[in-house]
């Protein structure tokens, strides 16, 4: 997270208003709730995850033990069920 000093951003009245409530501290101003993104939709983690997931179903539905594709995905035998056992409209919501 960047820093940026108000008085080189915000109106002069605004920064005296500001300081009737806070002076000398850090204040956060969190983003409006439309420009927030869900997790990984920048980096490509969440897609890349979601197609992993897709794969690891459809093995475990081709015979793939919990066991295998836990040892073959590298992640625990509780991890593999929640993702084998979830419906896919409870994914990632």
């Amino acid at each position: 997270m960047k820093y940026v000093n108000a008085t080189n951003v915000l109106p002069e009245e605004l920064v005296m208003e500001l300081q009737k409530y806070i002076q000398g501290e850090t204040l956060y101003i969190p983003k409006e709730k439309k420009a927030h993104r869900k997790w990984g939709a920048n980096s490509g983690a969440r897609e890349r995850i979601e197609k992993r997931n897709e794969r690891m179903k459809e093995a475990f539905l081709d015979g793939a033990s919990i066991e295998e594709l836990a040892s073959c995905f590298f992640l625990s035998q509780e991890t593999v069920k929640k993702i084998v056992y979830k419906k896919k409209d409870d994914l990632y919501t």
